[in-house]
């Protein structure tokens, strides 16, 4: 399978290129889910679009046996990308900083590599839109997906994520859990404004925000069992308009990551006991959560599989054991819907630059798509041909 989607590199790298010139935002995806449809279209793959909005979903096989899905990202980020490069994104503000569109292009490359395979079960191809973002509802791609039903009746889901610090063609394995919850607060320490010389005819609420930052940076520390994952970070403190002037109120946006389902709501009690402080002097609170995606789990069969596949087409010297990380993907909703798995994908660039992503020069390394999609597109296939021990 490796042979074979090495010899698609020059396809993989063009349809990757085509993707990161022209990237689409969140719930934007026409022209990505357009060159997805024409794609299958000339490979005679049965296919429907715009499914969880902008998504595609295809299906190989449909034969009574197994069904398994693999999963792809689309969407891109609001970023103005900085390094040129004969395929740099012509749209300005807006940019793949993330590898979506290897991600993307790396699924095509299954779709060409099993459209003429014998396959028992069903193999769906699942090209998702909005990763980065949620919709005025607060809902993102994969649940929109999940709602369309295009994970309904599947006995597995796997996906895999590019990492532009691991070794190009390296693959990452985790068993358990691999990311971590999000959730977001908005929060306003709420005071009574005044003049800076007469502070005592005011409550000033940057004085009130000391005490709550305090308390804030202590629920980790104290209040969550040593031995469970969790972050509080404060990302943005934003109050007051010249230097003589109390004001009304002082907001904070905080970033909340676990990876327990219990962790996850006592981290969003003990913020808002944090937030009491305020009122105990005398001030008040706003809080509002914007609930984010859940904890990605691994399974552990299915990370099986996944590793023998990759062993078998790479060696066991270029298959790693991953671990925890503490950053947040919706892939964990199909997860959660059907038993699956992510992969890590090493994807550092030739000169060795270290370009993270989000980052405006950031890049992958166009040598390793082929890997990509040969692991995904060989575990699918033993999958549905019943080739795994622990299939049950």
């Amino acid at each position: 399978m490796l042979d074979q989607a090495t010899a698609l590199g020059d396809t993989l790298t063009d349809l990757r290129r085509q993707i990161h010139q022209h990237p689409e935002l969140s719930f934007e995806e026409h022209r990505t889910a357009a060159l997805v449809s024409e794609h299958l279209t000339e490979l005679g793959i049965e296919h429907q679009t715009g499914v969880g909005r902008t998504g595609v979903v295809a299906r190989l096989g449909r034969g009574n046996g197994p069904r398994i899905g693999i999963r792809a990202d689309m969407d891109a980020l609001p970023i103005l990308e900085a390094r040129d490069t004969p395929y740099k994104s012509t749209v300005d503000g807006k940019m793949h900083a993330c590898g979506h569109d290897a991600h993307t292009a790396m699924l095509l490359g299954v779709a060409n590599l099993l459209a003429d395979k014998n396959i028992a079960g069903e193999i769906r191809l699942l090209f998702q839109p909005s990763e980065e973002a949620s919709d005025s509802e607060g809902i993102s791609g994969a649940p929109r997906m999940i709602e369309d039903g295009a994970v309904d009746d599947l006995d597995a889901v796997i996906a895999l994520h590019v990492d532009s610090k691991l070794d190009a063609g390296t693959v990452q394995l985790t068993e358990g859990f691999l990311l971590a919850n999000v959730d977001t607060v908005y929060e306003t320490v709420r005071g009574t404004g005044g003049h800076g010389a007469v502070p005592h005819h005011a409550r000033d609420p940057i004085f009130l925000l000391a005490p709550v930052l305090t308390a804030l940076h202590g629920i980790v520390s104290r209040w969550i069992d040593p031995v469970q994952p969790a972050v509080v970070t404060v990302g943005r403190v934003a109050g007051g308009t010249a230097s003589n002037v109390i004001p009304e109120t002082v907001e904070l946006d905080i970033t909340l990551r676990s990876v327990d389902d219990t962790v996850r709501e006592r981290l969003l009690e003990e913020v808002e006991n944090a937030l009491g402080v305020a009122k105990t002097l005398g001030g008040d609170y706003e809080m509002r959560v914007e609930r984010g995606y859940p904890s990605l789990f691994n399974d552990s069969d299915v990370v099986s599989w996944m590793r023998e596949v990759a062993v078998s087409q790479l060696g066991e010297e270029r298959v790693q054991n991953g671990q925890l990380m503490m950053g947040a993907e919706d892939f964990a909703f199909m997860t959660r819907a059907s038993r699956g798995a992510m992969m890590i994908l090493g994807t550092k660039t030739a000169d060795g630059v270290d370009r993270y992503h989000h980052h405006p020069e950031f890049d992958v390394n166009e040598a390793a798509l082929p890997v990509g999609s040969a692991v995904l597109a060989e575990t699918a296939l033993r999958f549905v041909n019943g080739d795994f021990a622990n299939l049950s």
